[in-house]
């Protein structure tokens, strides 16, 4: 599978061959190859810009991961607690539980300032402020979600010089070299998604920014 670029962190759980793993996964600076069994499945949680762990060093997070060093088939252990794992109705409850126990931390002004948003700071301050919660700066996120989001508009069956110009790219190459960066497809192989012999990971486009 191909895994296309993300700025955000992710909470991560998959069966490969009976056995449970889980996972907290940094973001992704680049598309990259994974390599994945036939009988697996898994499920993750998606976590808004801002939004990080105290306990685990964000610089080793970026394109990699923590594991869970003991999983069951239906607990992990994260933070020095053990939590149950969670399904698609109760994940909200499970990072509900995260954030009281300050297993999770958010600084809401690095998600505004993604997303446009014009701090009340310095611009030395919010750069700190985005590092420390993401590990990356604010034009590597920019790029990224660009990238993303010009992903889902030719998925969709946008033309590729409508998304440079909705997105402000310079030209199409321009577009061209972003894509293959961050998603690791072309805009004709997104535009005809059986054009690529290996699956892609989920893409989305927020319908609310600022909602964590």
């Amino acid at each position: 599978m191909t895994s296309v670029a993300t700025s955000t962190w992710e909470l991560v759980f998959w069966d490969d061959a009976g056995a449970v793993h889980a996972a907290v996964r940094g973001p992704e600076t680049a598309a990259s190859t994974v390599q994945i069994t036939a009988d697996s499945a898994s499920f993750g949680i998606t976590l808004s810009h801002g939004t990080s762990m105290p306990h685990l060093p964000v610089a080793d997070l970026v394109d990699g991961q923590r594991e869970s060093r003991h999983v069951t088939e239906r607990t992990f252990l994260l933070g020095g607690k053990d939590w149950e794992i969670p399904d698609l109705d109760d994940a909200e409850l499970l990072v509900q539980k995260l954030v009281r126990a300050g297993v999770l931390v958010r600084d809401p002004l690095v998600d505004d300032v993604v997303w446009g948003g014009v701090a009340r700071v310095g611009s030395r301050s919010v750069q700190r402020r985005v590092a420390a919660a993401t590990g990356l700066t604010q034009g590597a996120i920019r790029q990224i979600e660009r990238a993303r989001e010009a992903a889902v508009l030719l998925s969709a069956g946008a033309l590729p010089l409508d998304v440079v110009h909705q997105l402000g790219y310079y030209d199409q190459p321009h577009l061209a070299r972003s894509l293959q960066r961050f998603i690791g497809r072309t805009a004709t192989q997104l535009r005809q998604p059986d054009g690529a012999s290996t699956p892609l990971s989920l893409l989305y486009k927020p319908d609310d920014p600022g909602a964590s």
